[in-house]
Order: structure tokens, then sequence, then C-alpha cells
């Protein structure tokens, strides 16, 4: 079936250029040669590679040509192909590299008588693919199950292995099914949380609202991803009831009694509907012929702890259940602390189970981030000195693993303790990020699919979590090396792999996907289950050892298995192509990452607590900012100043400047020049405490009134939204949380550079030690120039000042501007330094 839709596309295509059917034959049947590509498709400015193998011993192409679809021209050509050797079934393969090729469309890609699959290329390609993965996450929901529009396990369970009678009951009703099974495991589930947590922090503009809470469609005022973490964090909660109680796992492997839903699960653990909920006391648990090997709880301890504590900034709106979080967090990093070590999973009838055998990187990522909730400067000397323990993630550069032995599958902690900017932390975390990379790469550089992962159970969610630490190294250092290596493991799970298939359920819709995964509702009654990452292919020599796989259909990927790995779109095969939780959950931050690639803000711009704080700072431009508020008075002469050098400058008003009939006037000739005019709040409202930064003072409706309300003053002179897309904040304070509001508003965040005294230039003698003259304003400017540069600066001013400051700096302005422009730079608008 895949491949007659194939044909179809390449018969329209040839059509179009008059081949004969008798070379469409030949095109499309090779014998022996194929192009893999990402058959999602490629974002202009990414890196773009194609892949051509074959299982022939032949002479490697020199060249391709890549072909307009719509018109059947020649539109590239390119002698950038570097030549591999035998890899899997093929005997010899090349890389096919078009980065330079940018324009967008939709192609495909000739090597001698083979042609690729379509081949897209524009900047949307990934838009919504984060959404779309979400719905797997609803689909495996236990409690109420939106897709089935019907609840589950509701009465779960009874306690094993606590301080509490074995049989106790407790409600830990909710949370996520793990795979295509039914057990649930915290540490899987936290991991998850966290995940879709930080891809909200990380991207909230690709996130739409399309669903309620309880997963059924519906809009509620709030973004599907964080209904979802949500979803988790709850369930967590009921796993973390009392400081000293916390639960690791319900049910086991007894739960593999045979096909059907969730909601007719009829496994009786004798208790009736419940099922046991497994204590996490630190030592080997099994209720049957097997044990795990369990040697403390600081593992599944510190994946609650880092979960509960994000969860409390991102929900911090709502202040009783931040604090309930930040409570939690604090008592399950402590549940930790008095038992290092990990809580496997338990086992029952089947040596399966989740081998865990790393835990100083789940007490790094808690402690970093407790250092972000509260300040305390101890918990990130914790996290620093956990981080110094495990500097790279064991898998990385090793042929092989046990089943989730070195889990989570990469260290979101090196990334938090290295955005505190601490030089030492952050040189040391980017080393070990680097490190793990470069491992990985040493493998990856030998073969055409820069394949350095290894072909362990799970390899998806392997690649997936390799493929975010690229790009959270990426972001942190700027550092391009490992960006080609990204990108094929990027696209190795959408069809840029021996197979030429993409790995997620229905993405992309019209290309190559599982089509009989290893779950119930495709199986018995064929419900999609859209956007589950299957877990991928595995080594022959381990796919030949499990247990209980037999093929139900003749596999149609025969001709590209081999003994070192394979993958099989059958239900029988459980180790390759089962959906899992936890990885679709890594997969929705990776898809993410990408889309936002699309709109992302350079590498270059440097940010602080969400806003960008800084342009480019290899190129000589910089930016005048001016605020207003009360004052006004120095306008006429700052105006006439620009105008008199031919500079545009950035003017930001609070709604109660625009709407002050004495400064209409003012900003006419603003406008009239035209200047920059922006947002600065309506009220000038303070958003968070002074002292304690993640402390709001407004919430988010608050927020968004009062923009509004700014918005709607600026209207009245002609200003629209579209045309001022940036917002500078009140007394220029906000934290992560104003940001990503701003975000949610369709706006940027920014604020001015820290390097110069230029925004004191409000105070007046009777502040006493807080007052700075204009001439040390002046000279901070010149300093800062001679030892650092001012390239990218957003030097912020104000508009007016109280009458009890006399020393006006506007009066420096000429003298400023002739200074800067003497040492090369070219003054211009905040949208256009950041490109806005």
């Amino acid at each position: 079936m895949k491949q007659k839709v194939l044909c179809v596309w390449c018969t329209c295509f040839l059509g179009l250029i008059l081949l004969s059917l008798h070379a469409l034959s030949q095109d499309l049947n090779p014998g022996s040669s194929w192009i893999r590509i990402n058959l999602m498709g490629y974002q202009p400015q990414s890196v773009k590679v194609a892949v051509w193998v074959s299982k022939e011993k032949k002479e490697q192409p020199e060249k391709f040509d890549i072909i307009e679809m719509g018109t059947g021209k020649v539109v590239y050509s390119s002698r950038n192909v570097k030549p591999f050797g035998a890899y899997g079934p093929f005997k010899t393969s090349c890389r096919l590299n078009f980065s330079d090729f940018k324009d967008a469309g939709r192609y495909f890609i000739k090597v001698g008588n083979t042609l690729s699959p379509e081949v897209i290329i524009n900047k949307n390609v990934y838009q919504h693919t984060a959404d779309f993965a979400l719905r797997y996450m609803r689909q495996q929901r236990s409690g109420f199950n939106p897709y089935l529009k019907d609840s589950c396990h509701t009465e779960d369970g009874y306690t094993m292995y606590g301080p509490m009678p074995d049989s106790t009951v407790i409600d830990v009703s909710g949370g996520w099914h793990d795979a295509s099974d039914y057990l649930q495991y915290a540490t899987t589930s936290a991991n998850a949380t966290y995940h879709l947590l930080a891809a909200y922090r990380d991207f909230p503009q690709v996130f739409s609202d399309q669903y309620q809470t309880n997963g059924l469609e519906g809009k509620n005022g709030r973004a599907d991803v964080l209904d979802e973490a949500n979803w988790g964090l709850q369930w967590l909660l009921k796993m973390h009831p009392k400081k000293d109680w916390l639960f690791n796992q319900i049910a086991d492997d007894r739960d593999h009694k045979g096909l059907r839903l969730p909601t007719k699960d009829d496994v009786d653990y004798g208790k009736g509907k419940k099922r046991p909920v497994y204590f996490a006391n630190g030592k080997p648990q099994g209720l049957g012929k097997y044990q795990s090997r369990a040697t403390g709880t600081a593992s599944i301890a510190g994946k609650f702890s880092s979960a509960f504590a994000l969860g409390s900034r991102i929900f911090s709106t709502d202040a009783p259940y931040a604090h309930l979080l930040q409570s939690k967090s604090k008592s399950a990093y402590a549940f930790g602390l008095k038992q290092p070590g990990v809580q496997q999973t338990a086992p029952n009838r089947a040596p399966y189970f989740y081998e865990e055998d790393n835990w100083t990187d789940d007490m790094e990522l808690a402690a970093a981030e407790l250092y972000q909730m509260t300040g305390g400067k101890k918990f990130l000397t914790q996290a620093a000195g956990y981080a110094a323990q495990e500097p790279v993630t064991p898998w990385m550069g090793a042929d092989t693993a046990r089943h989730y032995q070195w889990y989570p599958f990469h260290n979101f902690g090196h990334y938090e303790i290295a955005k505190t900017k601490d030089k030492l932390i952050l040189k040391n975390a980017l080393t070990y990020y680097k490190e793990g990379l470069d491992k990985v790469w040493q493998r990856a550089k030998q073969n055409a699919f820069y394949r350095g992962v290894p072909f362990i159970w799970c390899s998806n969610n392997l690649t997936a979590s390799f493929v975010i630490q690229s790009y959270l190294y990426h972001k942190e250092s700027g550092d391009n090396s490992y960006e080609e290596l990204a990108q094929a493991n990027f696209d190795w799970l959408f069809g840029c792999n021996p197979w030429g298939t993409a790995m997620v359920y229905g993405l992309p819709a019209a290309g190559d996907t599982p089509q009989d995964p290893h779950s119930a509702f495709t199986h018995l009654f064929k419900y999609p289950i859209d956007g589950g990452l299957v877990d991928g292919p595995v080594y022959g020599s381990i796919y030949k050892n499990l247990i209980g796989i037999t093929l139900y259909q003749p596999d149609e990927y025969a001709e590209f298995q081999s003994d070192l790995v394979v993958y099989h779109d059958d239900f029988g095969d459980y180790s390759t192509n089962e959906p899992t939780m936890d990885g679709t959950a890594s997969l929705v931050y990776l898809l993410a990452a990408y889309d936002s690639r699309a709109n992302a803000e350079p590498a270059q711009f440097q940010k602080d607590h969400g806003a960008i704080i800084r342009g480019k700072t290899n190129e000589k431009k910089m930016a005048l900012m001016f605020t207003g508020h009360e004052y006004a008075d120095g306008i006429p002469q700052i105006n006439k100043t620009l105008n008199k050098h031919g500079i545009k400058g950035s003017f930001f008003f609070t709604g109660d400047f625009y709407n002050n009939p004495q400064f209409n006037p003012f900003i006419k000739s603003l406008k009239t020049s035209n200047h920059y005019l922006g947002a600065h709040s309506n009220k000038h409202l303070l958003y968070c405490d002074w002292t304690k930064r993640d402390s709001l003072l407004v919430t988010k409706t608050a927020f968004q009134a009062d923009l509004d309300a700014n918005y709607d003053a600026m209207k009245r002179f002609g200003i629209e939204k579209k045309n001022a897309p940036l917002f500078l904040p009140p007394f220029e304070w906000y934290n992560e949380s104003v940001a990503t509001w701003t975000a949610d508003a369709g706006l940027t965040l920014i604020n001015y550079t820290p390097g110069t005294r230029s925004n004191a230039d409000y105070t007046y003698p009777e502040m006493g030690k807080r007052y700075v003259g204009s001439e040390e304003i002046y000279q901070s400017i010149v300093d800062r120039e001679a030892k650092e540069g001012l390239n990218g600066f957003l030097l912020l001013l104000h508009a007016g000042t109280d009458p009890r400051r006399v020393d006006k700096f506007y009066n420096k302005l000429d003298e400023l501007i002739i200074y800067l422009k003497k040492k090369g730079y070219n003054l211009v608008t905040v949208n256009d330094l950041l490109g806005k």
C-alpha cells in the first residue's frame, strides 16, 4: 500500500515532464537504489541532507539534481556528495547535501535513474506537529479517557512494600498508561510531565488551545500542552500524598494478559478492579518470579521534585496550586536525599523491567529547579556537584545498554544549571554536553545516516533525546559543530533511515508512517493512535532473542532488514513498533523546538528571564530607547536631536501617557518623524516582587487587560499592534511568566542591555546615593564602549523626568550621538535591530 502511494505521486510528476511509462517503471523500481529523505520536509535555513543507498556495489554518484515538482525543471544541481561504504542491508551509500538550496517549494531529488519521494521545503513544515503528538498523550490517559469518552482504572489501588500495611487502599487514579500495556510508571510519567512543562516554557508560541482540561474538544483559555502537563502533575500529587510517602508504579506485568481496551481491562490482581501500587522503598521489588535491583529512591524522587518545581513556576498565577507544588517539590527532594540510589520498576512473571542505573542526573535537575524556584544558592551548589558525578549520560558512545538503564535519555539538568550564567558552571555544563555529543559523533561519522545511537529497545526515544540535547547545547553555546548530526537524527525519525518510513503514527499525513503498531486500539478496532512515537529499530541480535514475537503479515521492509538492525511495521513486533508515552512526550518538546526555529531570534541575541536584552554582537548597530509614563519634558529636545542626525529612536509609552491630552502633540510629532512607538503597559504596574522575582504581583488576566488597554490607547494615534510587536515592561522588571504571557499575546518582550548607568537618568538628588548625574551616566557609556563595545545594545533613556532633576541627560544626547557615530555605530530602531 505504501509503495502504491509513492507510485501515484511520482506518476503524476513524471507525466508532467513527459517521460514514458517504461521510463517511469525504471525510475520507480531501480532495482537496487533508493533516496531517503525527511518525509515531513525541511526548513529553508536548516541543514538539508538526503541519503542515497544501493544494494549493489556500484560507483558513487558524482552529482544530484533537484527537480521542481510543478514544472519538471531542474532548479538545482550539486556535487556536494559525501561517499560512504556499506551500512546495514546496503553495500554503498552517500550523503547528498543541499543545505544551500533555500527556495520554498515541492521537489524531487534525482540521482541517475533514482527518484526520491516528494521533498518539501517550507519554513512552516513542522507547524502544529507538537500539538499533533499531544493526541497520543490524551489517548493514553488513565481515569477518564477522552478518546474513548469513558473511564478506566478508577479504583486504583492497593499498596505494596510501603510503611503502611500491604493492601491499604489509596486513590491514585489518573495519569497515563505507559505504552500499549496499561502499567503506569512514575519514572516515565514524571519525565514526560517535565518535558511537556518545559516545552510550554521554552516555546509557548507554537501551541494552541483546542481541547478542554478533561481532554474533550473545546477551548478553555489554556494551551493544550499545559492541560496535558497538568494531568501528569495531578497524578504525581496523588503518588506523593505525604512528605514521607512516594509511590513508584501501578500494576505489573500480569497486565500482559491479552488485547483489550483500557476501559475493558479485566486483569485480576486479587483485589477486584484494584491494582497494586508499589511504594518507593529503595529495595528490590517483585511479587512473582523476578525482582528488580533497586538501591535507593533518589532516581524517582528527583524526577518528582523537578516536575513539581517547574510546575510551580508555570502555574504561578494560581497561587495556592503553585504553593502546593513548591511544597511537594521540596519534600520529594528530601525523600531522595535520604536514600541515594535507583528505584527501578518491579517485574513479576517476565524478566523485563526498567533497569535504571543512574540517579545523580535526576537529583541534579531537581536541585537546579529548586534553585530557580527558591533562589537558594545551596541548591545550585548541589546541582553542580551532581552534574560532575555524571557529566555524560552513559549510553552516549556505547554500543548497547540494558532496558532504560540510563534514564532519562538526556540530562536536562545540565541545561538548567547552564542557564544560571555562573561562568564556571556554564563552562562545565557545556563541556559535559559537548562530550556526550562528540561520543555519539565518533560513531555516527562512519555511516551515511550519521547513526551513532545504539539500536537498543526504544532507540527512537534515545534519538529524540539526543536531538534535544543537541538543541540545548547549541542554544546555550552557539556552537554549530553538531547541527548536521542533530538534523540527521531528527530526519531519521521521519524517513531518512534504511526503511524510508517515519516513526510517528500519522506524521506526516501523506507519508509512509506506521500502519500496524503494537496497540489494541489499532489492531482490534482500527482506531488511529495519532502522534505516537514507536519504539524504533533494534539490533538483529536483540530481536532474535526476545520472547513472544511473531510477525502477523508479510514484511514489507524485508529487503531493508539486516543482521545489524531491523524494524517491522507489524503488530506482532512489540520491540520496534510499540508506541510509548514518554517517548512521545519527548517528541512534543523536540517538535516544538524545531517548529520554533521558523521564527526564532538569532542565536546571537542575548536574553534574560525570557526577554531579549541585546541584539547581534557581531554588528555595529545599537538602538536608543526612551520610556514615558508621567513626564514628557524631554521629547521636544530628543526629537529635535534625533532629526538633526537623521536617526530614528524607539519610544515606549504607557496607556496613561498616550491618554494624557497634554502629551498628544509630542506623540504626534514623534509619529510624524517616523520614530518607533510602542507599549510600556497601561498603568505602569509592578509585575513581580523586587526581592523575590518569581513571586508575581499580578494575574495573567490582569496583565492581559492592562496590556490591551495600552494598545487601545495607541490606536487613537493609528498605531496597531502588528506595527508595534515589541513590549518593554514597566519598571523594566519582569520574570519568565511575564515573558510567556507576552508571547501568548503575540508580542516579544524586550529590556535594556545592562552595563551602563543610562537607565538612571530619571534619578534626582533627593534620592541620595541612588542619584546619578548626567556626566557620570555619559562616562559609563564611554567606559563600556571602550571595554567591551556596544554592539547590539538597547540603550535605555527616559522621555522626561521629575522636575527635581535639573541635570537632564537628554541635553547631552547630541554629544552622545556624535560620540557613537565617531565610533562607527549605526543607530537604528529596536525593531530594525532585532528584525521584528
